[in-house]
């Protein structure tokens, strides 16, 4: 059996992560954040794999190959224009024979709730969609099913008829293709999936398989975090790289070949240390951190449960908590990055022009790439900051920053 993984989208939610990088390979737990589904795949028995791609193709396609590292076998399908989930299954017409397992490149679940989905249509071969139980089923597709099947999804109803939504994983035959030739384009021009399989449960029987565990739909960046701190927590003591007498690793620490922890740095798992990273010495790293290649971590500095890039440099006497930092950002010594509000409520964020919640009692900065701050910079509780942004010494960042600012 194959497996698609649509991964065509641009990742506009996610920016300013994704104004340079494909969101398939943006860092989480020490991996592109594709690596890790596309793992979840390969263990669940489907090695044969093809990766619906779109906006910068080549890096992705660059990254994985042809899979032979990864222990899979990687082909490619290009959506050229992002015209719906529909259109993008539709580019498979043809590629893909027999029955297929089709994922979502946006989800993050349990390994073996992904293997017992299937596992399942490998025994029944019957079309289903996974449905994933939510306290807040009137912000997604809601799923209204009946003895198992499939009646309808019902997208965003003020009056859900429960909380199952759409889980973004699916097995389907090739009768699926019939279907998405049949489905016209949305109210916003696209050609959407959830009116295909409606078309499909009026005819025949899609079966609705709950899916057990944790499951998150990765939209903005703080789902980001929210999907290293799950995919960390099943992290693996493994230190291959240099660690200097006088360091202090506990629990489940990662330190890749090529990385190096000077004496006095206090390491607490699960974090993730990649190659050529120099940590300490005298620094503080907390759970749920994970550093990118050749990351520098320096005297005097605390990161917790963060993610910080490729090439990014933290030197001096710095605070950064539950944060996202793009690659080849600089902070300068004494930049602090807060992450909690003085009145102990959510922390919101300007995500595509608009105030939104979180729902993150600690959120610190999201910051894209090529960042730097002067010293003893101050940045508030959810702060975007946009690649190239120069943040003066002293200064104070809120809000959202542009692209190519200057704070002073």
């Amino acid at each position: 059996m194959k497996a698609l993984i649509l991964a065509a989208g641009e990742g506009t939610r996610l920016r300013p992560l994704t104004s340079n990088i494909p969101k398939p390979l943006l860092t989480v737990a020490g991996r592109p954040y594709l690596a890790h589904l596309v793992e979840a795949l390969r263990d669940a028995g489907v090695k044969e794999q093809c990766l619906l791609v779109g906006w910068k193709s080549n890096r992705v396609k660059e990254f994985f190959g042809d899979g032979g590292r990864m222990g899979v076998e990687l082909s490619y399908l290009e959506q050229k224009e992002r015209l719906g989930t529909a259109n993008a299954i539709g580019v498979a017409e043809g590629a893909i024979d027999g029955d297929f397992i089709c994922v979502n490149g946006d989800v993050v679940m349990a390994p073996e709730a992904l293997s017992q989905l299937i596992s399942a249509f490998e025994r029944d071969r019957t079309p289903f969609m996974g449905a994933v139980e939510v306290p807040d089923p009137e912000r997604f597709g809601v799923v209204e099913h009946a003895n198992g099947k499939l009646v309808r999804i019902i997208e965003k109803p003020a009056d859900p008829p429960s909380r199952l939504i759409n889980g973004g994983v699916f097995g389907l035959s090739q009768e699926v293709f019939g279907y998405i030739r049949r489905t016209g384009r949305s109210p916003r021009g696209e050609y959407e999936f959830t009116d295909t399989l409606n078309m499909m449960a009026a005819k025949t029987d899609v079966l609705v398989r709950r899916i057990e565990g944790e499951w998150m739909d990765v939209g903005y960046p703080w789902e980001l975090l929210r999907a290293n701190e799950f995919l960390m927590g099943r992290l693996k003591r493994d230190v291959r790289g240099t660690v200097e007498e006088g360091a202090v690793l506990k629990g489940e620490v990662v330190v890749e070949e090529g990385a190096l922890v000077r004496s006095g740095s206090y390491i607490e798992g699960p974090v993730h240390i990649s190659k050529g990273c120099d940590i300490g010495p005298n620094c503080y790293i907390r759970p749920s951190t994970c550093l990118g290649e050749g990351v520098r971590v320096g005297s005097a500095v605390e990161v917790k449960n963060s993610i910080i890039m490729k090439g990014t440099h933290v030197p001096h006497h710095n605070y950064v908590g539950d944060s996202i930092i793009g690659e080849r950002c600089n902070l300068g010594a004494g930049t602090k990055v807060a992450n909690l509000r003085f009145d102990d409520r959510p922390v919101k964020v300007t995500a595509k022009g608009q105030l939104m919640g979180t729902g993150r009692r600690k959120l610190g900065v999201i910051m894209g790439d090529d960042v730097r701050t002067g010293i003893n910079a101050m940045i508030e509780p959810g702060t975007v900051i946009w690649e190239g942004t120069v943040v003066g010494m002293g200064a104070r960042a809120r809000g959202s920053i542009g692209p190519y600012s200057k704070v002073f």
